[in-house]
């Protein structure tokens, strides 16, 4: 990778419904998410593409885009086995790449 590219680790926004979802969450919820958006925003490519797509997650997170026929746009991270989720869309910008949450949920 050259060095004038973008690299990790990714800013992350959230919109304000996405965040108003995760501050009303309980702890274990919001710790799990925190815990998701940091490996989000520091691997190399937060859409998790090959083969071995989610190898380097740990256990309780996968990636999957919602419709097949958008792979390139948004995702969604799914929690401790479909417990939570967040919906995200990794924005690659030139200048400043970033995520933004677009939804979050916990049950």
């Amino acid at each position: 990778m050259s060095d004038d590219l973008p690299h990790p680790p990714w800013q992350m926004d959230w919109t304000a419904a996405a965040l108003k979802e995760f501050q009303s969450m309980p702890a274990d919820g919001r710790q799990l998410v925190m815990a998701a958006r940091a490996e989000l925003i520091t691997v190399e490519d937060p859409y998790f593409r090959g083969i071995d797509a989610d190898a380097s997650l740990p256990h309780w997170i996968t990636i999957r885009p919602p419709a097949s026929t958008r792979p390139a746009g948004p995702h969604v991270a799914d929690l401790a086995g479909g417990r939570g989720w967040l919906v995200f869309t990794f924005i690659r910008r030139h200048a400043e790449p970033q995520i933004v949450v677009t939804d979050a949920f916990w049950a």
